[in-house]
Order: structure tokens, then sequence, then C-alpha cells
């Protein structure tokens, strides 16, 4: 880990103390400069949990990426910086796919004062870290909840992100989740498969970007656009998302995203 090049890339050049409020700032510092997304998904690349991967997509490359990746990246930023982080296993979506669901999400615990749930990973989810302790915790206009039942933790999303997840406390590696990483990127049936996502946390809220519609939420609510042109799309991705991809890889990726769209539209009609 070049700790120098990642925090360069995040545009962070405040206090590295192992100490909440250096992790607090860590944390949205890392969610205001890197996007979440799963573009290369639909560009026919692997996605990797391989560390130096990770870091060259992300801090060389300029990439954004997807719980694995970005989750990844802020652990072993944290611990070069002498932090005590623990990487767990989570399960979105227990409710429709069951233990099918386990290990789709990584997120992290970091040991300070008393435990903290960190996740820089789930798009649309945590701005700063919360206390490991049932409990309603409001960031800007956003409210997020956390419950548990003996060993198992629950995390209620804000109520535009849609569904949280569960948890346990159960000590992870990488490798753990190479079986989850490898068919969330290649099976048909994976929402990751059908369909392109960048989410990116701004000053004012958040931006997410699912196809060819790009909402903008805020404090007054949510604002939807459709984006109908190739020209207009890569506009977003690169002044929205700081996204600045080869344009054969914008033609591929708008080739997809509007034919997608156009049948989703034939559906409603």
């Amino acid at each position: 880990m070049d700790i120098s090049a990642y925090l360069s890339r995040i545009g962070y050049a405040g206090d590295t103390t192992p100490a909440f409020e250096t992790l607090t700032r860590l944390h949205r510092t890392h969610l205001h400069a890197i996007p979440y997304e799963n573009l290369d998904i639909h560009l026919g690349r692997a996605l990797s949990l391989d560390e130096a991967a990770i870091f060259d997509k992300m801090v060389t490359q300029r990439r954004g990426g997807w719980c694995y990746e970005m989750n990844g990246l802020f652990a072993w930023a944290l611990e070069a910086l002498g932090f005590q982080v623990t990487r767990l296993a989570s399960a979105v979506g227990r409710e429709g796919n069951g233990d099918a669901a386990e290990r789709n999400h990584l997120i992290l615990k970091v040991e300070l004062d008393r435990p903290y749930l960190v996740d820089v990973g789930f798009g649309n989810g945590l701005l700063e870290p919360v206390p490991l302790e049932t409990g309603t915790y409001r960031q800007r206009f956003l409210s997020y909840g956390l419950s548990h039942n003996g060993t198992r933790w629950y995390f209620q999303n804000q109520m535009y992100g849609g569904a949280g997840f569960d948890f346990t406390l159960e000590p992870r590696r990488m490798a753990d989740f190479s079986e989850k990483c490898h068919q969330l990127q290649t099976s048909p049936d994976s929402g990751f498969v059908r369909t392109t996502v960048c989410h990116r946390f701004t000053p004012e809220g958040y931006l997410s970007f699912r196809g060819a519609a790009l909402q903008t939420i805020t404090e007054a609510g949510v604002h939807e656009q459709i984006v109908e042109s190739r020209e207009e799309y890569n506009h977003i991705l690169q002044e929205r998302f700081d996204l600045h991809l080869p344009a054969s890889d914008v033609d591929r990726l708008w080739q997809k995203v509007w034919e997608r769209h156009s049948e989703w539209v034939k559906t409603r009609a």
C-alpha cells in the first residue's frame, strides 16, 4: 500500500492519527472522491480481490469500484495508518435469496474507543462510520438504523437507498469472498450483470446512475432524468462521477445501456 498515493487520490491532507475523527474524515473524503461503480463487468473485465490490482485500478487509474474493491482498498489504507480493522461478511437481500446472499457484501469493523461499523462500499449507504451499537443514526438528511438479535446484526439503510444488510462479527479474509465475487460478476441472475450502476456522494447528497436513469438525491427529495445520448452519458460519467473512460469503452457501455433501456420501455408500453 502506497499510502501517500492513496491519500492523494482522495484529496486528504489532514491528521492521520488512528482516532475516530480521522476515521470519519477519511470515510467521508473517500466517498466524495471515489465513486461506486461496476462498469468493468459490462466491459467484460474480471474484477479481482487482489490488493495490487485494486490499488492500480482505483488509485493509479483513478477508477471507482464495488464493495469488495471499495472496502478492500479502504481496509488496507486504514491498516497502513495503524487502525485495527476486521473484515466482515454481510448479506444483502436475505429475505429473497436466503443463505445464498451470504458474503455478497464486504463490510469493516474498526476498533477504537469502541467498535465502529465502517462501509464505503454500499454505494448509497453510510457517509460516515457509526458505533456498532443499536440505535438510529442521522447523517445530513439521511437516517440509518442498527439492531441485533443474538449474534446477528441488522443494518437498515436510509429511505432512498433500498434494503440494508445483516451480518455477524465473525472475522473474514479477502479470500473468503472469492466464490461470491466471481458469481456476482458472471451470473445472468446477478443485478450487477443486468445493470450498470454508479453512485457518488456529493456535498448536497448523492448521485445514483442506474442504466440510463440518473437520480440526484438531496434534502429536497429525488430528481430523475433519463439520459438519451452517448454524448450526455459520457458527460455525466466525466463531470458527475469523475470517470474518464476511453471512447471505445463509452461506446460499448452506451450501446448496452440504451438497448436495455429501450427494451424496458417496451415492456412498460
